[in-house]
């Protein structure tokens, strides 16, 4: 079984281009920095930087909805390749293809945030009216949102 879960912060906005060809494909790269747990002697890095891949819808998603600093849960698989880059040598990778994501934390509690107030398409306020602490979302945004 070949199965990641990751919980990190991005380290960068998403990349994301199209794949050529005649159904083009969103192909989204990114970098998450997952915390160690624990902490060797002699050790100065406290975090894993890991090399991640989406495809289609997920990368879409990505790219729509997540920025640098956020923090992000991810799950999928490792995938290793390798390829000759232009002096000859050959490279190897390894990847994290990643085929769900969560936020994993609130858009308050995200240092990432700053001022740039990101609210998506759609930022629908709390009504007052209604006292049970839900909000109104407006009429005809349900293609907009990730789920149905």
């Amino acid at each position: 079984m070949n199965k990641v879960i990751l919980m990190g912060r991005l380290t960068r906005d998403p990349i994301v281009r199209y794949s050529q060809g005649e159904s083009s494909v969103a192909v989204a790269r990114y970098t998450l920095a997952v915390d160690r747990r624990f902490k060797r002697a002699n050790d100065n890095q406290d975090a894993d930087f890991i090399s991640c891949v989406s495809f289609g819808k997920t990368a879409e998603f990505v790219e729509k909805y997540f920025r640098q600093g956020m923090k992000m849960a991810a799950v999928g698989r490792i995938q290793t390749g390798s390829y000759t880059n232009n002096e000859g040598q050959k490279i190897y990778t390894t990847d994290v293809v990643v085929e769900e994501v969560e936020f994993a934390e609130s858009k308050a509690s995200n240092p990432g945030s700053g001022n740039n107030d990101y609210q998506g398409d759609f930022a629908p306020e709390p009504s007052s009216a209604i006292g049970d602490g839900f909000m109104n979302i407006p009429d005809g945004i349900d293609e907009e949102l990730p789920f149905n």
